[in-house]
C-alpha cells in the first residue's frame, strides 16, 4: 500500500487501547516464538499488521492480521481471534514472556488480560506500518552509500525502522510523547543546528500520519532529514 486508504475517524482512545494490546502481542507472542526457535526477535510490517519472518525447520510463521493471530507454515494456516496472551499462546503453542531474557520488556505480561483490539484502530496501525516499511525500502535504496539496515519491525519499541550513517529512520505506531503515528529522523549525535522548525522533537524530526499521507511523501521526509544532517547549515523551506 501506497497511501493511507481511511481510518481517520478512529478515535483516539481506542487507538491507544489497541496500539497497547498489539504490542503486547507483539512482545510476548510473535517475538518470544521466534527467539525461542532462532534467536532473533524482529518482525516485519504485512498486509494486515505484522507477522514473523518464516523460522523453525518447517518454515513457520506466525502474524496479526486485523483483530485475528495467525498461524501457518507450508501445509496450513489457522487464525483465531486475539482475546488474551493466555489464549494467543496457547493456539500459538509457544511460551510467552521469553523476551525477558533479552530486554525487559515495554508491556506487562498479564496473561488474562483482555486484549481490546479495535477492527478500525488496527486497520489504521497496519496502513500506517506497510507506508511507513515501503517509504523506508525506498529510501534506503537510493542511499546504499550510508549502508542502511534492514526494515525491521522492532518489538520493544513496535516501530518499524532503519539506521543508516548514525541516524534512525522510522515509522512509529504512536507513544508517550506523540499520541498519533508519526514519522521519525533521529540523528544518534542529537539533531543539527538550525531550522527549529524541521527538527520539532527532542529526538530530531517528527511528522504525523495527519502530515504524510503516501509512501512518496514519508521517502521525501527521510531524503530530507538526510540531507539536513550531512549539510546543517543548509536552509530550506
Amino acid at each position: 500500500m501506497t497511501a493511507m486508504t481511511g481510518s481517520a475517524g478512529c478515535p483516539p482512545n481506542r487507538l491507544a487501547a489497541t496500539r497497547d494490546g498489539l504490542h503486547r502481542v507483539a512482545e510476548h507472542i510473535l517475538a518470544a516464538a521466534r527467539y525461542a526457535a532462532s534467536g532473533e526477535i524482529g518482525l516485519v510490517p504485512s498486509p494486515g499488521g505484522f507477522r514473523t519472518p518464516p523460522f523453525g525447520a518447517d518454515g513457520r510463521f506466525l502474524a496479526v492480521d486485523g483483530t485475528d493471530l495467525v498461524a501457518g507454515d507450508a501445509t496450513a494456516v489457522r487464525r483465531a481471534v486475539l482475546t488474551t496472551i493466555r489464549a494467543a499462546a496457547e493456539f500459538a503453542g509457544i511460551t510467552p514472556g521469553t523476551l525477558a531474557r533479552v530486554y525487559a520488556p515495554a508491556t506487562p505480561l498479564d496473561l488474562d488480560a483482555p486484549l481490546t483490539i479495535d477492527p478500525l484502530a488496527a486497520r489504521l496501525l497496519a496502513e500506517w506500518y506497510q507506508l511507513g516499511g515501503q517509504a523506508l525500502s525506498r529510501f534506503a535504496a537510493g542511499i546504499p552509500g550510508d549502508q542502511p539496515s534492514s526494515v525491521v519491525l522492532w518489538p520493544e519499541h513496535f516501530d518499524v525502522g532503519i539506521s543508516a550513517a548514525a541516524v534512525n529512520y522510522g515509522a512509529s505506531p504512536g507513544d508517550e510523547h506523540i499520541a498519533e503515528p508519526y514519522l521519525y529522523a533521529g540523528p544518534h549525535g542529537g539533531p543539527p543546528p538550525g531550522d527549529p522548525a524541521f527538527w520539532n522533537a527532542p529526538f530530531g524530526a517528527a511528522r504525523t500520519w495527519r502530515q504524510i499521507g503516501t509512501a512518496a511523501e514519508a521517502a521525501a521526509f527521510f531524503r530530507d532529514a538526510r540531507t539536513r544532517v550531512t549539510t546543517p547549515a543548509r536552509r530550506t523551506s
